[in-house]
């Protein structure tokens, strides 16, 4: 919880005395005189003297009152007029000396959204965007808390929705455990130095709600392994980066605070921390090609998609999946798959890999016409010089796009040209700022979409798959979709893929445009596009169906066949068409 403060300036009263005497100096005659009464009243404990003596007296004194007043003070007085005319408030009866304006702070209290940043009033218990309370416990027990209650009322709650689970992980050794985790608390150390009006969404609660609700489950640690933490050599960054951008990052060591865009910031453990998940992206890697690991999920920050050759930006400053590529291919692997479902596109990585035949980079991402960050993407974008095809982009022309969507486009293009690859390793630049309440990326997958999506990619390369987080900034969303797939990893079985799928218009259109571009290089792809034409024109017909019953909806009189009204009734019974 914060406060703002908000200096405002007033005017408090000594005393109750001093405001009656405010009051019978700006109040008209009758409320003076019914004050007066009741003070005579009060004090002698009769009646006083009569009404119409008191009335006469009364008279006199607010018209000479009157009188004076018109020449010194204004009609509307303010605060500062009172303050600059004391005197014009003294009368023999009553001293107002009292009265005196002070600077007062008045605290608006104002509390951030654990769950989502967004700021909400000290008043309100549930967050107005996300409806996560105020007192969330999703930092201590995951997705597991409850959004609506505070944290004191989850720990049973909490114990009694996981503890089924964790009797059924039991605790695995490092020697046989099949998959892998690569995590390490220093990468918390990384974080905004300057106090801004809003949290920054990359914030360091990222890896700590995951990592509650891997304990919550009993899947971390319990059935995952974890592989020691390393910094990243420079030899091994060099062949991502250059020298300058490598030279720019480690410079922030020496600073308290720094920034390489607005939106991309540094303190002095950065540079430590975006080595470290570089390091363990490399180790899982190689662990997973040789066969120590089946599997693994790099839980890391800073991300890295955005990240080019030359320049750190969209909150990344180290490639950490091209760097896993790397070093699959230093470990033996010929050819690497990346598949990158962050909202956002990986204009890093696809700049890294834009001439490199041996990585495939196939990335699904709001685009929206270049207008939604960072702008790079779109489906003409197919790799250079010779690299052709290797470079796969699927780009969706609006938000909200769902599990539907996303799951259409694996079947339609994802898989069918990754098959054609057979990658010997495959890498998920996996950003959860797709899933459903995310505050930037306003999409709708969900953790359902998330296991299907990693389930058909792990019969590719032999399931040697490295899951790399990147984005995504929902607490609940991320950590709830993070252990979805993470279970995938560990074998849990997963429903069978979805045959009839039905994506939204705008998302048949996107694999459309798509197909029709890649088909150039991937001619396997010539017969789901044909078989999807067909699925368009469908709709079309449907859509004109529709259409032509919404016009008849009115059924206009037969007579109206004849005369003036001939044309109005070709016109709504829609057998007259304006060309």
């Amino acid at each position: 919880m914060v406060s703002e403060t908000v200096q405002v300036s007033c005017v408090t009263n000594g005393g109750t005395k001093s405001n009656e005497s405010f009051k019978r100096k700006h109040l008209g005659s009758d409320e003076h005189a019914s004050a007066s009464r009741h003070d005579s009243s009060d004090a002698k404990g009769d009646i006083g003297p009569s009404d119409r003596d008191l009335a006469a007296n009364i008279n006199e004194d607010t018209q000479a009152d009157d009188a004076s007043k018109k020449v010194r003070l204004p009609k509307e007085l303010t605060f500062q007029d009172m303050y600059n005319n004391q005197d014009a408030f003294d009368d023999d009866d009553e001293d107002d000396s009292d009265w005196e304006p002070v600077q007062k702070h008045i605290e608006i209290l104002k509390w951030f959204c654990t769950n989502c940043t967004m700021v909400n009033l000290d008043d309100v218990f549930l967050c107005d965007i996300c409806g996560e309370h105020k007192e969330s416990g999703i930092l201590r027990h995951g997705f597991y808390a409850s959004p609506f209650s505070p944290e004191v009322e989850l720990v049973q709650v909490e114990s009694e929705a996981t503890g089924r689970e964790k009797e059924i992980w039991s605790e695995a050794s490092a020697s046989n455990c099949s998959t892998a985790v690569g995590f390490d608390e220093r990468m918390l150390l990384h974080s905004e130095v300057e106090i801004k009006s809003h949290p920054h969404p990359e914030r360091p609660d990222r890896l700590r709600a995951i990592a509650a609700s891997l304990s919550a489950a009993g899947i971390f640690p319990g059935k995952c392994c974890l592989i020691p933490a390393r910094e990243i050599t420079l030899e091994e960054l060099q062949m991502v980066h250059s020298s300058e951008h490598i030279e720019v990052v480690e410079l922030t060591r020496q600073m308290f605070s720094s920034y390489f865009t607005p939106d991309t910031y540094a303190n002095e453990h950065s540079a430590h921390a975006a080595r470290l998940a570089a390091g363990l992206c490399a180790d899982l890697a190689s662990a997973i090609f040789s066969g120590r690991v089946r599997n693994g999920f790099a839980l890391v920050r800073p991300p890295g998609h955005h990240a080019g050759v030359t320049q750190a930006m969209g909150f990344c400053l180290h490639n950490n999946a091209a760097v896993a590529a790397l070093a699959a291919q230093a470990a033996g692997a010929k050819k690497v798959l990346i598949v990158d479902w962050d909202v956002h596109h990986g204009n890093g990585t696809q700049e890294i890999f834009d001439q490199n035949k041996s990585v495939l980079y196939i990335s699904l991402h709001r685009h929206e016409g270049g207008k939604f960050y960072p702008g790079t993407g779109s489906a003409f974008e197919v790799g250079t010089k010779g690299a052709e095809g290797y470079c796969v982009n699927i780009p969706w022309s609006r938000g909200g796009v769902g599990d539907n969507d996303y799951i259409f486009a694996f079947q339609h293009v994802v898989l069918p040209i990754a098959s054609k690859f057979a990658p010997d390793f495959t890498i998920i630049s996996a950003g959860f700022d797709a899933a459903r309440g995310d505050p930037l990326g306003c999409c709708d997958v969900t953790p359902a979409g998330y296991t299907q999506m990693t389930h058909m990619l792990s019969t590719l390369s032999g399931g040697k798959l490295l899951v790399v987080l990147e984005g995504g900034y929902n607490l609940r969303s991320i950590s709830s979709s993070a252990t979805a797939v993470i279970k995938v990893l560990l074998g849990e079985s997963c429903e069978c893929e979805p045959e009839n799928i039905v994506p939204s218009k705008a998302g048949l259109l996107t694999v459309l445009e798509v197909l029709k571009i890649q088909m150039k290089y991937w001619p396997n792809l010539s017969s789901s596009f044909e078989k999807l034409q067909l699925q368009r024109a469908m709709y079309s017909v449907e859509k004109k169906q529709k259409q032509v019953k919404r016009r008849r909806v009115f059924e206009p009189p037969l007579w109206w066949r004849w005369g003036r009204k001939q044309l109005l009734f070709h016109i709504l019974t829609g057998h007259f068409h304006l060309k």
